[in-house]
């Protein structure tokens, strides 16, 4: 969310600092196991669509480099890119070096070109641009030749040159695809979208990939930003309050991350206060079933 819809917080808004501060911000974070291996990773990650294409202007750069500091400081470590998003993944990689933090992210890319070798050299420019030894997990970006760069993808991991693989979808892009990959292939990550407002994939996606062991990374969590145009001026439910939510970006996101199959929700963001709420979703109670369903009904309204 790049802040062109203010958002709502509860009882008039959140201090700057206030993840930082002492109390349950310093609680450990919520995690998830990734299945295929058992890794853990906080379940708030950050997306870079957008946000981070920000070109050569040096204030933008640096500017992306403090809402980096404040993700890594908060506990993330799950940061999403893809050769699609302009700029993106050298803003990364200067940010990741003006922070000497190279190591401290689990690094998600995709290959977003069709045939073997333009698969090869652009996963090769991407980790160059990135400024990294390796991706921890690539990614099929909207099944782009999937077949094709699947072989590849499987071939990397075999050689120890990445972790993990996966393949993802936007906004419900051949999500039936999707499903067939996850039921057919080897994959250890799935992406794809899902938020308060938007909940298709709870019917088959996200039940298969808990039967199947694949982790989900969920993208548009606040539908870009759409989703706080349908709270503008409105309260916080009181529920938020079991919750420790003090914004609207908690309480969505903690409603994404409650659910027991998702591995990680990665919300983008161009301000360092929006960063701090979202990692906010990190710590604290999460809803159960009957809240989250209370939650959907008011956004149904």
């Amino acid at each position: 969310m790049t802040g062109a819809i203010d958002r709502r917080s509860f009882a008039g808004g959140i201090a700057a600092a206030s993840l930082l501060a002492s109390g349950p911000a310093r609680a450990a974070p919520h995690q998830r196991a990734i299945p295929s291996s058992g890794e853990r990773l906080p379940v708030i990650g950050m997306g870079s669509w957008r946000t981070f294409d920000v070109g050569t202007s040096a204030a933008a750069i640096t500017s992306r480099a403090e809402v980096l500091r404040a993700f890594l400081s908060a506990g993330g470590r799950v940061v999403d890119s893809s050769p699609m998003y302009g700029s993106a993944q050298t803003v990364i990689g200067s940010a990741l070096k003006r922070l000497g933090n190279q190591t401290a992210v689990f690094a998600a890319d995709k290959v977003w070109t069709t045939g073997r070798a333009a698969g090869l050299t652009q996963i090769g420019e991407s980790r160059s641009r990135w400024g990294i030894a390796r991706f921890n997990l690539l990614q099929i970006h909207n099944l782009l030749d999937w077949r094709e760069h699947l072989k590849t993808l499987v071939a990397l991991k075999a050689e120890g040159r990445v972790n993990y693989i996966g393949v993802t979808s936007y906004d419900g892009i051949r999500y039936g695809e999707i499903e067939q990959v996850m039921r057919g292939e080897p994959i250890d990550f799935v992406q794809f979208s899902y938020n308060v407002a938007d909940r298709r994939a709870e019917s088959r996606l996200l039940p298969l990939a808990a039967d199947r062991g694949i982790a989900v990374i969920v993208n548009r969590p606040f539908q870009e930003g759409a989703l706080f145009g349908r709270v503008a001026g409105r309260q916080l439910p009181g529920y938020a309050r079991e919750l420790g939510a003090q914004s609207w970006a908690e309480l969505m996101l903690k409603f994404i991350v409650a659910h027991p199959a998702v591995t990680v929700a990665i919300p983008a963001t161009s301000r360092v206060d929006h960063m701090r709420q979202n990692m906010r979703a990190l710590i604290g109670a999460l809803p159960d079933a009957r809240m989250r369903a209370r939650l959907a009904a008011d956004f149904a309204r």
